[in-house]
């Protein structure tokens, strides 16, 4: 595969998750690699076309980190927005090299891994495919090195990939492991587990039982992280040196996972940025329908998610974050990849529409979301539900309804779909197109306010549980906790001293909607 070049990385990541601030080489300058500096470590004397992370670097520090850095022969450095000053960008094109910008809150660590990814793999829709493909070569070159036929496991014991070396013995516990992808669950294979992560290297591990073949096995790890593991079916013909095979093939499998899971980390981040522009109305529809595997035409819906309670920040960030990644793996587990999204605070999630009841079915989703999400937490979480549209060119109205959905929601509710809140986000709505034109501002609302705030009246909420309880007095009165008398003799006074004329029906119809969109006024107690 050739080269990277700047132009693809940054058609790959784009803005604003990397700008360029200054490139005298041009974009076709190729790129092989992304280094993170070290100011304990030396610096690389040769590292040609290499982009280089300037972690921990001060301002005044990234002018001689240009020298070496030119003198390695890389293709361009990486700081944060903040550290883009003039000087900084003068020594980059002093130097001959491009300098990129990552938003000063990104982690070092997450552009890392995004960065590595588009430069390695620069993946498309099928994400870390390439990566699994490599673990089969692997697999089978671990087979015939160490003499036995090999297996590549992930932390949760799914089988990856595996040998297909002819002639190699394998057992019946193999085989339904292939074809199940799932290493069968029991209690003699979980202590197995456990005596292989506890040991620093290889371990040698017996039959379970009669029909079995004892394995060679050795955890795959990077740093300290257990990323899988690596199984060789052990029938008396192994190699002498298969343990180190077996070592080194683990070493490679763990470069080989790790790059996989950047090439996930990057196709997140991709479907989110996608998302996040088709809910605010500048992305390509049909583009978007197929990059999200979406088939043309394919009815959708937006679930909004936000934590109902008094988060300070940096914690709010941090809590909302993880909200982000439990609606992305419980969505993810029903539906596969579809986006979700942090936009302001909020989660929302793209759900696609499939048959008469999936509505119901995201209904059923996001309570079990909100609850397991306030449980992991300590935070309530709220949803909202939007309306289902008939594509994506229609997205933006159902984030919308969701959001609005939020807005309506009463102190007891955690969790509505749009269709049944239907009259408070109509109502809602209304409020803010009246409060824009002041002619629908005007009215004998102002009048009764005025009236009670003067005389310590109260003919407003008294107007609006009578219209409220469809002028019924008796209902009035039990909203108001008064007698009907009380409540009859109010409207009688209001009728005098303000002039309002109740009989009329659409004098009755304005002075409800104003008073209960433009005073925030209701006869019941639901907020």
């Amino acid at each position: 595969m050739d080269a990277c070049t700047l132009e693809e990385l940054l058609d790959t990541l784009g803005e604003p998750m990397l700008r360029v601030l200054t490139a005298p080489a041009g974009l076709t300058t190729p790129v092989s690699e992304v280094l993170l500096y070290d100011a304990g470590a030396p610096f690389p004397r040769s590292a040609p076309g290499a982009l280089l992370l300037t972690v921990g670097a001060r301002a005044g520090e990234v002018g001689p980190l240009a020298r070496d850095a030119a003198a390695a022969g890389m293709a361009g450095l990486v700081v944060r927005d903040k550290d883009g000053q003039p000087d900084t960008v003068a020594a980059a094109k002093a130097h001959g090299l491009a300098l990129l910008a990552v938003d000063e809150d990104a982690a070092w660590h997450h552009v890392h891994l995004l960065l590595a990814s588009a430069i390695g793999s620069r993946p498309g829709p099928a994400g870390s495919g390439a990566a699994f493909g490599d673990l089969f070569a692997l697999a089978n070159a671990v087979a015939a090195a160490v003499g036995g036929a090999t297996v590549i496991e992930d932390a949760r014991q799914r089988i990856l990939a595996y040998s297909t070396v002819p002639g190699q013995v394998v057992d019946e516990a193999r085989r339904q492991g292939i074809l199940g992808r799932q290493v069968p669950s029991s209690p003699e294979n979980t202590e197995q587990y456990r005596v292989l992560f506890a040991a620093p290297g290889p371990v040698r591990l017996a039959a379970l039982d009669g029909d079995e073949l004892p394995r060679l096995a050795v955890a795959i790890r990077a740093g300290g992280e257990t990323l899988g593991s690596m199984w060789v079916v052990d029938d008396g013909h192994v190699g002498p040196d298969a343990e180190d095979a077996l070592t080194q093939g683990a070493s490679t499998a763990a470069l080989l996972l790790l790059r996989a899971r950047a090439s996930e980390e990057l196709s997140r981040h991709l479907t989110s940025d996608l998302l996040r522009r088709l809910l605010d109305g500048t992305a390509e529809p049909a583009g978007a329908a197929h990059r999200l595997g979406l088939a043309a035409g394919t009815p959708v819906r937006v679930v909004a998610f936000a934590l109902d309670g008094a988060v300070s920040a940096p914690d709010g960030e941090q809590t909302a974050l993880r909200l982000l990644d439990l609606v992305r793996l419980q969505c993810e587990a029903r539906y596969g990849r579809h986006a979700c999204a942090l936009v302001d605070g909020s989660v929302y999630a793209l759900l696609p529409v499939a048959g008469e009841r999936g509505g119901e079915r995201h209904k059923r989703l996001a309570e079990d979301i909100v609850r397991r999400a306030g449980q992991a937490l300590r935070v309530p979480v709220r949803a909202g539900l939007g309306d289902v549209v008939p594509d994506l060119a229609a997205v933006r109205g159902s984030r919308d309804d969701a959001d609005l959905v939020l807005r309506v929601l009463g102190p007891y509710e955690d969790i509505a779909a749009v269709t049944e809140v239907r009259a408070r986000v109509t109502l809602l709505r209304l409020r803010e197109l009246i409060a824009e034109k002041r002619a629908l501002t005007a009215g004998a609302w102002r009048e009764v306010l005025a009236y009670d705030t003067e005389h310590g009246t109260d003919y407003a909420r008294t107007l609006v549980c009578w219209l409220d309880a469809g002028c019924d007095m008796a209902r009035a009165a039990k909203l108001l906790a008064v007698h009907p008398n009380t409540c009859r003799y109010r409207l009688r006074q209001a009728r005098e001293h303000l002039g309002i004329d109740l009989d009329d029906p659409d004098e009755r119809l304005v002075l409800w909607l104003q008073l209960r969109t433009l005073a925030g006024l209701r006869g019941s107690d639901r907020a």
